[in-house]
């Protein structure tokens, strides 16, 4: 059972109440070199028991037909937070800048620096701060894209199987009446105007094509 993740920087470990799945590394030489190419850890070997969690592949590398999450057979990672590695780097050397700008007075120049800096992030909140974030971003869009086409389509099928039901019952009711089990005129008080108004011979044509064919759903 995988522990942790072996991208760098990745902190995610394995946890049953988490939705992370983990995969292991393609057996497959060309894929196999493709992911550690990727990961760009540098002298970085995977082992047999060396996996990459779900975050770093999009939502479109999964197979999610059966039961258990699974990874297309051509899926790569591409999802990675590279800038955290320089961030630890370069921490000390920020620190350094921010005491030496600290130590420095104040002048009028460095009054208007951050009044303008302030300036440009109000007029761009709008703004993603980086590409993972915008990343991020996409994915939940094209999933909640998704969700609602499933429901749309739910919807359509249920829409059309109202349909053939009303087509069927106005077929029968229509031919009760032409064979003179009802009386004439009942179909017009009990169907829509829409369907009482058609002919007998449309619904057998339509009544033939759903014995022949049944419509398809989307």
């Amino acid at each position: 059972m995988p522990t942790n993740c072996a991208a760098a920087g990745c902190a995610a470990t394995y946890n049953k109440h988490i939705n992370i799945s983990f995969h292991r590394f393609p057996l497959d030489p060309k894929r196999r070199k493709e992911w550690v190419r990727l990961v760009r850890r540098k002298n970085f070997v995977p082992g047999k028991h060396t996996f990459l969690c779900s975050k770093h592949f999009e939502a479109s590398c999964f197979d999610l037909t059966g039961q258990t999450r699974r990874l297309k057979m051509d899926a790569v990672p591409t999802i990675f937070d590279f800038c955290t590695h320089i961030k630890s780097m370069e921490l000390k050397s920020r620190n350094l800048l921010k005491r030496n700008k600290n130590c420095s007075p104040a002048g009028p120049s460095n009054l208007k620096s951050n009044i303008s800096s302030q300036q440009v992030l109000l007029e761009h909140s709008y703004a993603f701060r980086n590409p993972m974030e915008a990343k991020k971003r996409i994915i939940k869009l094209e999933k909640e894209l998704a969700s609602l086409r499933r429901k749309m389509k739910i919807c359509l099928q249920k829409e059309r199987r109202a349909t053939r039901r009303w087509i069927k019952a106005t077929y029968v009711m229509k031919n009760l009446e032409a064979n003179n089990v009802l009386s004439k005129g009942t179909s017009e008080h009990i169907l829509p105007n829409a369907l009482s108004s058609l002919p007998l011979e449309n619904f057998k044509i339509l009544e033939q094509h759903q014995q022949d064919k049944t419509l398809p759903i989307l």
